[in-house]
């Protein structure tokens, strides 16, 4: 009777991945810019990197930081006047379970998009907690134009770090 049980469970175990996990796995390349402005007006600097997971893709919101660069990587954006829209990366914070970073895009003294450049993305368990949470701080960041967001059950170790960098990232943006 035991082994009828274990051929049952062991058969209806699903091992499909749901939907949002493939959307969160899927591909994408994660561009980091960096410009400077000097007094003639120029604008020099730009680097990229993607990386990818072990089946050869990239989850959204892993690290993409180009080797040497100190994973934060300040401001960037067009110069020019003060409506011009400008991003802002947030300090890398250390988290149980791996780095999340923030970046957040401002225009007109706005929050209009934020966004993770690190999240931990190291086994499925991380995959399937940060692809539902993560967009759902993104967008309570936006609404919320502060670093004062609700958490998401399950998700607090990813809150914690996403709040520390999105106030960095804030900070930076002088809002």
């Amino acid at each position: 009777m035991s082994t009828l049980t274990v051929l049952v469970l062991l058969f209806s175990y699903s091992t499909s991945r749901s939907s949002s996990a493939l959307v969160a796995a899927e591909t994408r390349t994660v561009t980091t810019t960096s410009k400077t402005s000097d007094s003639t007006g120029s604008t020099s600097g730009s680097s990229s990197a993607s990386a990818t997971d072990s089946s050869g893709q990239q989850p959204t919101g892993t690290s993409a930081t180009p080797s040497g660069s100190s994973g934060s990587s300040g401001s960037s954006g067009s110069s020019g006047s003060s409506s011009a829209t400008k991003t802002y990366a947030g300090d890398a914070v250390m988290t149980r379970y791996g780095n999340v970073q923030v970046q957040i895009t401002v225009k007109d003294g706005k929050i209009t998009a934020a966004e993770v450049l690190q999240v931990p993305w190291n086994d499925r368990h991380d995959q399937m907690i940060n692809s539902e949470a993560v967009p759902v701080y993104n967008q309570e960041a936006v609404a919320a134009q502060s670093a004062r967001i609700d958490v998401v059950s399950g998700a607090t170790y990813t809150w914690d770090g996403y709040t520390q960098s999105l106030q960095s990232a804030i900070d930076q943006a002088n809002l």
